[in-house]
């Protein structure tokens, strides 16, 4: 169901299973700063068992193997003799040895979109951000899938790489997943100047695909802002934030469970998260009702979360303050 551009959730059982085993040993082992380690997480529907969702962290990009991207800068040149200023934008490679926290992998299942469940899923990643900060970067980072048509054919791919790398966008997106090497190999080192594009190609940096309006939509509402860097193969864009200044971290908060109810009657949903050992995270959505002592839950947002009277959990607005 995910389509090319999706590049953490590769149509390839053998590499996605390898991602899956190494996120489950980055979770058992913790880590106390970051060094690339994967958070892999999944939207359970609880009745049925049925996974719906996925959600990535990945503590830190770069290392040994860069991560690449292109900067968008602008050249400021002048003629006096033709009394001509031209300000000329260019694409220069930037290499990540030492990279920010990326968030990516964001994928619900299509029969799932309803009802706020792919902000839920979005999220949930930034309340496990803000319980441990010290595994991740002060900086985090999303890159945007970009413009592909009906066919899984991107312009910018068209214009710019296929000319390097001989080989179809799909193929190269997978590929890139195992061994960037080919990469550092074979882009072009020298800037590429916007303006001799084709127009199409032109038009697509720093644009995203139709549907991922909606994750860009949510993480600008959550402080994300485009950074003036795109992806090498199909220039969608990279959105980043500081991890403190993020909405969800930023209002987030501990809480004592003080009581368990029926039901509970409020008009603001929370995001409500179990904490203690980091392979216990769980996070689902309910009412809350806040009291000096503590807060009170539900039954069923206490059973899902596996959670009594007494334990500490995480909470935050699932929408921000409204203005």
């Amino acid at each position: 169901l995910a389509r090319a551009g999706l590049t953490t959730f590769p149509h390839n059982q053998r590499i996605l299973k390898r991602r899956i085993e190494d996120s489950v040993h980055d979770f058992q082992r913790g880590a106390a700063r970051p060094d690339g380690e994967t958070y892999f997480f999944v939207m359970e529907e609880i009745d049925t068992g049925k996974l719906v969702g996925t959600c990535a962290i990945i503590a830190k990009i770069g290392g040994y193997h860069p991560s690449y991207t292109y900067q968008i800068k602008t050249a400021h040149n002048r003629s006096r003799v033709l009394g001509v200023k031209k300000d000329i934008q260019y694409l220069e490679l930037k290499k990540e040895y030492n990279g920010p926290t990326e968030i990516g992998t964001l994928f619900l299942h299509p029969q799932a979109r309803t009802k706020g469940l792919g902000r839920m899923l979005s999220l949930s990643r930034f309340l496990f951000l803000a319980q441990h900060p010290k595994m991740f970067e002060n900086f985090v980072i999303a890159e945007l899938r970009g413009i592909l048509d009906k066919h899984d054919h991107s312009p910018f791919w068209n214009a710019v790489c296929k000319h390097f790398f001989e080989v179809e966008f799909r193929k190269a997106d997978l590929m890139s997943m195992e061994d960037k090497t080919f990469i550092a190999e074979l882009i072009p080192q020298h800037p590429i100047y916007i303006p001799i594009l084709p127009q199409a190609a032109q038009q697509a940096i720093g644009q995203v695909h139709k549907n991922t309006e909606p994750a860009r939509r949510l993480l600008e509402q959550e402080n994300f802002r485009f950074i003036d860097e795109i992806d090498i193969f199909e220039a969608g864009p990279v959105v980043g934030c500081r991890l403190k200044n993020i909405r969800t971290v930023r209002d987030s908060r501990m809480a004592v469970v003080r009581d368990i109810v029926p039901a509970v009657m409020r008009k603001r949903e929370y995001l409500i998260a179990r904490v203690g050992q980091i392979h216990e995270f769980r996070v689902t959505r309910g009412m809350v009702i806040h009291t000096q002592a503590g807060i009170t839950l539900t039954r069923d947002t206490a059973r899902v979360l596996n959670v009594q009277k007494g334990d500490r959990v995480r909470i935050a607005p699932l929408y921000g303050k409204r203005t």
